[in-house]
């Protein structure tokens, strides 16, 4: 072959035709492929960028599953969540029934005091001893009887001249001079006669006329005294407080009367039976303690008595003897009362007596039985509520039984999301299986309950929130991730992907130039052939 010689023209036209089916050929494997990038070979920046992207877009779509596990995860747990709100509102049912049902008791816990002899709802104090009358006696007085002085009476005038056989207070009293008693002015005049009225303050007495009779008839108009009108005896004038008010007496013709300015109490009372009293009854089924004073500034009513009770679940009430009855409230009608004490119930006190019995509550047999089947169903809902949150599963996660839950959304593991489980069993809610004689026993017992029951719908629902909030999340990712894929796959494909109409082109274009190098081929070789026939 290398002795071979080829014309510089032939092989001119050899090496066209050569690049012409090189070309060809590559045209037509685009067309066949419909990539214009088949191989590293073709374009290494291309053919290893849509491998690239072709990569992560199976990578992804490959996590789909696991995502969608997920939310089907946080709607099993969802799915749980619904039902264990329906059971807990059947449990709230129940108890409101037992709130509603009759009350289990015939007779709540009670302690009856002595009767208090006057007492009242409006004074539980008893009546008590009034104050009564005073007498108010002063010094003896004289009258000016120059021939031997004696003592004054009712008859002795209060003003004139001495002399013998004379019946004058021997310090006459002027016509300036006042007594002034509670408040009510007694004046005095010369000569102008005796007027106006003692009861208004606007008595005058003449001394000319008036004796020491009518001073004393003035004072006890003023201070209402019956117990005895005022009186003289050797001399000395004995007064009255009166049982309305204190005396208070002042003025100047007092001492001319042998009596003393000053304020005059009357004659205390005996005081109320509970007046200053002190009653302490025990801490009543969680209340609190009660300590009472009655009296002025303390409780007088039995309004405020059952006020001062209220905090320790008791009331009150009062016979028309006199006797308090102290009972435990229907909420708490399953509690005994608590202690007495105080000076009230002390030994010797003469009032409650040395101490006060309480009884304890008496069961109603049928109204019990009714509350026991109440307990029964609730039980019954509580055990539910256990089974529906072991069974709130998928896929072997729940989210309900303390499992954890993580997610991973791109390829290189970095975006994750952890979901931690909660246990919401009927302990992880704070609930738990009612005991017959311990629990529904009256509506404070029962409110318990319904407390719990509220505390668990509050967590249910803050849950729910919860796992709502993450649903979301993963649903966003998941709809991101099929979107990316969907972005990447037409990425990778457009970078080795050939234009059909363009190799089309190429391909039309390069067959006549296939003709064109053929015939020229042929006609490089023809000369040579002219000159073999030369030869010939």
């Amino acid at each position: 072959m290398s002795d071979i010689v080829l014309s510089a023209s032939v092989r001119q036209n050899l090496l066209s035709l050569q690049s012409t089916a090189d070309l060809l050929s590559t045209t037509q494997n685009r067309l066949a492929t419909g990539n214009k990038v088949n191989s590293a070979l073709d374009n290494p920046t291309n053919f290893f960028t849509a491998q690239g992207l072709n990569n992560r877009a199976s990578d992804i779509n490959n996590l789909l599953d696991s995502i969608g596990n997920g939310v089907q995860v946080l709607q099993a747990a969802n799915t749980g969540i619904t039902s264990l709100q329906k059971l807990v509102d059947t449990a709230k049912s129940i108890a409101n029934q037992a709130l509603q049902a009759t009350t289990g008791y015939s007779t709540k816990s009670q302690a009856t005091t002595a009767a208090i002899t006057g007492a009242t709802a409006d004074n539980l104090l008893g009546p008590g001893g009034a104050p009564t009358d005073r007498t108010v006696t002063g010094s003896a007085v004289n009258n000016d009887d120059t021939g031997g002085a004696a003592a004054i009476t009712t008859a002795t005038k209060l003003a004139g001249t001495a002399g013998a056989g004379s019946d004058n207070l021997a310090s006459n009293i002027s016509a300036s001079d006042t007594i002034v008693v509670n408040g009510k002015t007694i004046s005095f005049n010369s000569g102008s006669g005796t007027s106006g009225s003692a009861t208004a303050g606007t008595l005058s007495i003449d001394v000319t006329t008036g004796d020491v009779g009518d001073v004393l008839d003035a004072i006890d108009a003023i201070t209402g005294n019956t117990a005895g009108t005022s009186t003289i005896a050797a001399g000395a004038i004995s007064i009255h407080t009166g049982t309305a008010q204190d005396l208070v007496i002042s003025g100047s013709a007092l001492t001319k009367l042998g009596l003393t300015a000053n304020t005059y109490a009357r004659t205390a009372g005996t005081p109320a039976a509970l007046d200053g009293k002190t009653l302490t009854i025990a801490a009543t089924d969680g209340g609190t303690a009660t300590s009472i004073t009655f009296g002025t500034g303390g409780v007088t009513t039995l309004d405020q008595l059952n006020t001062a009770l209220a905090a320790n679940n008791l009331s009150a009430s009062i016979s028309t003897a006199g006797a308090l009855t102290f009972t435990t409230t229907n909420d708490h009608a399953h509690a005994t009362i608590g202690a007495f004490g105080g000076t009230a119930v002390a030994a010797g006190a003469g009032l409650f007596g040395a101490s006060v019995t309480v009884s304890a509550p008496v069961e109603d047999a049928n109204a019990q039985n009714n509350r026991a089947t109440l307990i029964s169903q609730y039980n019954a809902v509580i055990d539910q509520i256990k089974t529906t949150a072991q069974d709130s599963s998928f896929n072997g996660v729940n989210l309900l039984n303390g499992d954890q839950l993580k997610l991973v959304f791109n390829e290189t593991g970095k975006s994750t999301l952890t979901i931690q489980g909660v246990t919401f069993d009927p302990a992880g809610l704070g609930l738990a299986s009612l005991v017959k004689g311990t629990d529904f026993l009256d509506n404070a017992s029962t409110n318990k309950v319904l407390d719990s029951l509220n505390n668990a719908s509050g967590t249910l629902r803050s849950q729910a929130s919860t796992f709502g909030s993450n649903l979301s999340i993963v649903q966003i990712r998941q709809d991101f991730s099929k979107t990316l894929i969907n972005v990447l796959q037409p990425g990778s494909s457009t970078l080795p992907l050939a234009a059909p109409n363009e190799e089309a082109a190429n391909s039309r274009a390069l067959a006549p130039r296939q003709s064109i190098a053929v015939s020229a081929l042929a006609l490089a070789n023809q000369s040579q052939q002219s000159v073999l026939q030369l030869l010939r």
